[in-house]
């Protein structure tokens, strides 16, 4: 759920909850116009690095690169048929004077593979900033544009090339992840990093992303990014450790998914090092009881700014080994081998049922009834892609994966529609929610874009 103080609090993310969407909401043009100024940012650094005799050029020209690739990839998952220009384009307004048709789909997909395998080519195998992307980074953004054309084989290569490499490993601790002070991990492979405190004005490189989030801003929970009960629901097991997938809510005497408190906060159960989970969260009776945790930096760690812009340091994760893992699971499962999809799904649930759990306040004992075990065998295809599907989710929920996950099975109209059916009994604010397909899988081109444009040259997507 959106969350906040109300429907009216950022107003049109709620509509963008309900699929109540038009062209003309602004969070659309910004995340246009910023995604685009990332591109020609890239561009100018390429044509300069061209004409000049500095002696790392052809690593930084990599670089840009990827960069460039990692902007265009997000403006394609978003909004799908987009402008493309590379660096023999001067033109900063360029999105506004390209056709948005110029390239299909697939032809955009190559463009942006083109870049990642240049700058696989052209980069180390490490290097001595952490956050610069190394030839792995570009092999696993590689994987993961195979794996959204679905070639299946491809991927499995990239991602069997990735791990074969030995750079990265998972994070004995789920938790752990989480820690600023485990930013740059093995597990690690790209992010955007934050910091504060290190004089820049107004800790302005800080997370700003998370700072609606508990514990900061004017509330004691701010109230934003709130989990639904559906997802709380996902959690739940069976006698055995596995998904239990019953439509029940989850209830104290329920098995529950060691993952589950430790992205999730819950009444009653401790809340990081702070205390109880026990206040009553902003429009409780809108956006129910539940919080984000995952991303929560406690407001007694130093790489928390307890004042305005109540930022913190920890990174945005573009990429975790765990993606990789389940990547060339799904990879596996799609061409029929089905024991090392197996096999990846398991590494990853071991790594949760190995983790440390959430303790009652006295520390004396488990907070909940923790279960999570893993899959002896798939009895078929199905059963297989059903695990791997509910394993992403509960592996990166709140990190901002699923619905571009939904989009790219197919299934994002069942799945929504499905979720609002349900949801609507019990949360008002999702009365008016539906999902059309053909439609809602993307957003609107922004129609302060559509007006800069010349002669129709950039065309609007279907049903907006």
């Amino acid at each position: 759920y959106k969350g906040g103080g109300g429907t009216g609090d950022q107003k049109p993310v709620h509509l963008m909850e309900i699929f109540h969407i038009d062209p003309t909401i602004q969070d659309y043009n910004r995340k246009w116009l910023a995604l685009y100024e990332g591109v020609n940012r890239c561009n100018q650094a390429i044509r300069i690095l061209k004409g000049s005799d500095y002696d790392k050029k052809e690593t930084r020209i990599a670089e840009m690169r990827f960069l460039r690739a990692h902007f265009y990839f997000n403006l394609k998952i978003i909004y799908n048929q987009i402008p493309y220009f590379d660096e023999s384009v001067s033109d900063p307004s360029a999105f506004a004077s390209i056709s948005n048709k110029e390239y299909t789909s697939d032809q955009l997909w190559e463009k942006i593979l083109n870049d990642f395998k240049a700058a696989y080519e052209g980069l180390p195998d490490s290097q001595p900033d952490v956050a610069r992307p190394c030839k792995m980074t570009a092999r696993a953004y590689m994987a993961k544009v195979y794996l959204f054309q679905g070639k299946w084989q491809e991927c499995a290569t990239a991602t069997d090339e990735v791990i074969n490499s030995g750079k990265y490993q998972l994070l004995p601790d789920f938790r752990n992840i989480f820690l600023p002070e485990n930013d740059n991990c093995s597990e690690i492979l790209f992010s955007v990093q934050a910091s504060i405190n290190d004089g820049s004005p107004n800790n302005y490189n800080g997370n700003p992303g998370d700072r609606l989030l508990p514990p900061g801003g004017p509330y004691p929970n701010y109230g934003f990014l709130r989990p639904s009960q559906n997802l709380v629901n996902a959690y739940k097991t069976d006698s055995n450790g596995l998904p239990l997938e019953d439509g029940i809510d989850v209830s104290e005497n329920d098995y529950v998914d060691t993952r589950l408190d430790q992205t999730v906060a819950r009444p009653g159960i401790m809340f990081l090092d702070v205390q109880l989970y026990d206040w009553t969260p902003r429009e409780a009776t809108v956006y129910g009881p539940y919080s984000p945790k995952k991303r929560i930096v406690s407001k007694n760690s130093s790489y928390y700014l307890a004042i305005w812009p109540y930022v913190n340091a920890l990174n945005v994760y573009i990429i975790r080994y765990a993606d990789v893992l389940l990547w060339r699971a799904e990879a596996a499962i799609e061409l029929g081998d089905l024991a090392t999809g197996l096999k990846y799904i398991n590494q990853v649930r071991e790594r949760a049922m190995n983790s440390q759990t959430v303790k009652t306040a006295d520390g004396t004992a488990d907070a909940a009834k923790y279960r999570i075990g893993l899959y002896p065998s798939f009895s078929d295809k199905e059963e297989a892609i059903r695990a791997l599907r509910t394993e992403r989710r509960l592996e990166f929920a709140l990190e901002g994966e699923r619905f571009f996950d939904l989009v790219r099975w197919g299934i994002a109209s069942d799945v929504m529609n499905t979720y609002f059916e349900h949801e609507k009994t019990f949360r008002s604010h999702l009365q008016n929610a539906r999902f059309i397909k053909g439609t809602h899988e993307y957003g609107p081109i922004p129609q302060a874009v559509i007006d800069l444009a010349k002669n129709g040259i950039i065309e609007q997507n279907p049903g907006y």
